[in-house]
């Protein structure tokens, strides 16, 4: 056997080592933030079922002739803002979660001062279909909650995966980057103010 010979089979057996490490790291991230594209759908799906339901739950406040308009108006412009703010799945990153965060608490907060002025409106609070869409609402926030966690739970395995060594040189040179967790907005360890004085 020629010498010249066993340089090229030791060249060749490490290329094919790191051609195969290669293909199963690109694989893996793949379906990897696959899995996350998906959990991010879903998280998009628990809020946009509460978007349709605070549509209904407008109409139905609309009805009552002596409701606030000042805080109907207040909730109608916090969900078209909120539905106004996306998310590209596949570049997920944490100014993109702030601001989507941001609009979306911005809807809950307006959701929440529009929950606490029905309790004025007796009418109102007695209607079977808005008795009937607050406890959707209800649902839905525990839905969007659970499909949040869902959501940083699928992010973690691809995260660790590109970023632990060898891993993290070939996520450079393929292109896959870290994902964003999403994080409870700034202030929400604290408990809201409510205030139930109606003079």
């Amino acid at each position: 056997m020629k010498k010249w010979l066993i340089p090229v089979a030791i060249i060749a057996v490490i290329a094919i080592a790191i051609y195969s490490w290669a293909v199963g790291f690109n694989n893996t991230a793949v379906k990897l933030k696959e899995t996350t594209t998906e959990a991010w759908g879903k998280v998009e799906s628990s809020y946009q079922r509460r978007n349709d339901l605070i549509g209904n739950l407008v109409k139905t406040v609309q009805g009552a002739a002596d409701f606030e308009r000042g805080t109907l108006t207040d909730v109608i412009e916090a969900r078209a803002k909120a539905t106004s703010t996306t998310i590209d799945p596949a570049n997920i990153t944490p100014e993109q979660l702030q601001a989507f965060n941001q609009a979306q608490g911005g809807l809950s907060s307006a959701l929440s001062r529009l929950l606490v002025t029905v309790e004025r409106y007796p009418d109102l609070k007695a209607n079977q279909n808005f008795l009937e869409l607050q406890s959707q609402l209800e649902g839905t926030e525990n839905r969007i909650n659970v499909a949040r966690d869902r959501f940083n739970e699928a992010i973690r395995p691809y995260n660790t995966h590109i970023k632990t060594f060898p891993n993290s040189v070939l996520a450079g040179w393929f292109g896959f980057d870290e994902l964003a967790y999403f994080k409870a907005e700034a202030g929400a360890e604290k408990a809201p103010d409510v205030d139930f004085n109606f003079d």
